[in-house]
């Protein structure tokens, strides 16, 4: 009996550390100092990418072609935390739509931020469906939107670059070239997301005489020939690439001419490395894989 006692009192130590512990862990992720994380996830051949600022807000850009984000962001996001301040979705294409489907369903979602294109696929039907069930806020943008992150010196902001003109209710059998482009900016650093632009919608961009220049460019449309043209990397002028793509797909991405035209660059893929990581300041950057 006595030595029941003993092993309830140990079990009971035991569970109280482990409380301790994990309430520990949990206030170090809290005040984990100034700094914006955003994560490049391999989901396969698709893109998706979460923006965690200092404070905290949660923003996510595309939702990859399955089941897969649901468990980036298990990893990610702490577990006591099922709320997403902002789903971005450049285009309405499966590899970018299809995940943030069930994170819809699966998270609270603040509000949603698209290019006002619609599709006839049963994937867009289940989207525009979960939104109106949820009565989640939905905003069309288009270029010169901004959203301020009203951080102090500096701040932190999200431009929307692309498309130029209002695409709301249009139809597009291929809505590559209709993607959001939005540069993030935190202070002195910058992140070019570019969707799936192909070299049509880069040469508006340049023609335009916008500042592109960023540390960081998401690669467009998983590295294919078809983009990344070398006017625009000039005019991006990027230290390090990101390409998220499948590993062993059938479309060949990302195309060596394209690795070519990147050579001068640090490169990342999501199908060779993983999980890609930056974590920055406002003026460095550091990569975890």
């Amino acid at each position: 009996m006595v030595l029941h006692e003993k092993n309830k009192i140990k079990i009971l130590i035991a569970l109280f550390i482990i409380t301790v512990l994990v309430w520990v862990g949990i206030f170090i992720e809290e005040n984990s100092g100034h700094y914006l994380r955003i994560e490049f996830f391999d989901v396969g051949q698709g893109d998706a990418e979460l923006i965690i600022t200092p404070d905290k807000k949660q923003i996510l850009i595309d939702g990859g072609p399955d089941l897969s984000i649901l468990e980036k962001l298990g990893k990610s996001m702490p577990f006591y935390d099922r709320y997403i301040d902002l789903v971005i979705l450049t285009h309405p294409e499966a590899d970018h739509l299809n995940g943030l489907i069930e994170v819809l369903r699966r998270y609270r979602v603040g509000a949603i931020i698209t290019n006002g294109v619609i599709r006839d696929t049963e994937q867009y039907k289940q989207w525009v469906e979960i939104i109106k069930e949820k009565n989640i806020p939905i905003y069309i943008t288009q270029a010169n939107g901004e959203i301020d992150f009203g951080l102090p010196a500096g701040g932190l902001k999200f431009k929307i670059l692309y498309p130029f003109e209002s695409l709301i209710g249009q139809k597009n059998s291929d809505s590559n070239n209709t993607s959001i482009v939005g540069q993030l900016i935190y202070n002195n650093f910058e992140v070019l997301f570019t969707g799936d632009i192909e070299k049509s919608a880069e040469n508006k961009l340049l023609a335009a005489d916008i500042n592109l220049e960023s540390d960081i460019l998401k690669i467009s449309h998983h590295g294919s020939k078809t983009s990344s043209g070398e006017e625009f990397l000039k005019a991006v002028n990027a230290l390090m690439a990101v390409i998220e793509v499948g590993k062993d797909n059938t479309y060949g991405h990302p195309h060596q001419e394209v690795l070519d035209r990147l050579a001068n660059l640090q490169i990342f893929q999501t199908g060779r490395d993983g999980d890609i990581e930056i974590l920055s300041d406002g003026n460095k950057f550091l990569v975890e894989k």
